[in-house]
């Protein structure tokens, strides 16, 4: 049975920092591209970054390149995302996916699993 679990969501002041932990289980993590998405309230779910199997490549949403890094550790099935400067607008869940795709990028359709998400919180 495979599980995402993501954890280090809560709240924080804008600029400041989070980051975010999702724990794979299940699977054979390095065989998957993860990716990271939101869900902000009223609002459609969106891309947020997304890293290959090796960890190799990367790929971002243009509005969040440069303030927020997504990294992967395969011995330890977690892939993170470090989100630096955080605006009230980044208040969202945050969902981590797997697909065994090698596509790095904006793809939802081909993530497999997902998390049940973790909330972040940004207070003005």
């Amino acid at each position: 049975q495979v599980q995402l679990v993501e954890s280090g969501g809560g709240l924080v002041q804008a600029g400041g920092s989070l980051r975010l932990s999702c724990a794979a289980s299940g699977l054979t993590f390095s065989n998957y591209a993860l990716s990271w998405f939101r869900q902000a309230p009223g609002k459609e779910r969106e891309f947020v970054a997304s890293i290959s199997w090796s960890g190799g490549s990367t790929y971002y949403a243009d509005s969040l390149r440069g303030r927020f890094t997504i990294s992967r550790d395969n011995a330890k099935n977690t892939v993170y995302l470090q989100m630096d400067y955080l605006k009230p607008e980044d208040t969202a869940v945050y969902f981590c996916a797997a697909g065994s795709t090698r596509l790095v990028g904006p793809f939802e359709s081909v993530m497999e699993y997902w998390g049940k998400g973790t909330l972040v919180t940004v207070s003005s």
